[in-house]
């Protein structure tokens, strides 16, 4: 009689606990982030400190770990990128990692359905490297893992949890590629605004800054009239060391912006950009 009550208690349970749902002890979380023109994105499990010792205690040094709970944290490139200086092929890949007091393995593995570090396969891997780690002085309740410092092609993916930081450099390879697609559509010739976004990339992307020059030259003679684009323009000349001609070239924009009813910031940056000349 006993244990067919006790089955029966066992039965209803496990009824009532999959038809209500309860808090997960350690919460899925998705990020997803843009770097250059393609997104990255990593699926993991965030569990808690709760007044643990996470490293060295909870998370052991020198051993394997799926870089949170439950399934092993994913990360997935539309694009191809350079991670952590390698170049990874765009795709999908576990994210593992080997802790340690002053320094961090991390490790790619093509396999994205382990749950644990028993099955893993060393030959699946992709990515091995080793990176120091930094101590903060905020600590971090559950793993966080996030984007930052971010640039027109570049960004940190972070590894934070209790008073540990882990930082990987990411970088888009779009630049070079955009850089193609901008010389290719130009070369042949098209509008003044074609001619001035082209010019506006390489200036800031590409060591040709005789290119940009060359650009930004045609976009201002078919637009004489267009001030932003002669303040473009004074950059090129500055990034080329030719000085002089990059502050007679923002002085005609504070010129030419002057006489508008708006100067949208032009006179202002154009200042700013003499001054910055004149001083060095």
């Amino acid at each position: 009689m006993k244990k067919i009550l006790l089955l029966s208690a066992i039965f209803c349970y496990s009824l009532i606990s999959a038809q209500i749902k309860s808090p997960q002890p350690s919460p899925t979380a998705t990020i997803t982030q843009k770097v250059g023109i393609s997104n990255i994105s990593v699926e993991y499990s965030r569990p808690g400190a709760k007044e643990r010792e996470i490293f060295g205690g909870l998370v052991n040094y020198g051993k394997m770990w799926r870089t949170g709970a439950n399934k092993a944290t994913k990360i997935t490139f539309e694009e191809d990128i350079l991670f952590g200086g390698q170049k990874i092929r765009k795709g999908s890949y576990s994210l593992f990692t080997i802790p340690g007091e002053k320094a961090w393995k991390i490790l790619l593995n093509n396999d994205t359905e382990l749950w644990g570090t028993g099955n893993y396969d060393a030959s699946k891997e992709i990515y091995n490297q080793t990176i120091e780690i930094k101590k903060s002085i905020d600590f971090v309740e559950s793993l966080t893992i996030d984007f930052g410092s971010f640039e027109d092609f570049s960004a940190i993916m972070s590894i934070k949890w209790a008073n540990t930081v882990v930082e990987i450099e990411i970088k888009s390879m779009a630049a070079k590629k955009i850089e193609k697609q901008y010389y290719e559509l130009l070369a042949n010739g098209l509008s003044a605004n074609d001619y001035y976004n082209g010019a506006k990339f390489y200036a800031d992307n590409s060591t040709k800054q005789d290119i940009a020059l060359d650009w930004i030259n045609i976009a201002i003679k078919r637009k004489p009239e267009a001030f932003w684009m002669v303040y473009h323009k004074a950059r090129i000349l500055r990034n080329l060391g030719e000085k002089r001609d990059a502050v007679s070239a923002a002085e005609t924009v504070i010129d030419l912006a002057s006489k508008q009813k708006d100067d949208y910031g032009y006179i202002k940056r154009s200042e700013d950009l003499i001054k910055s000349i004149k001083s060095k």
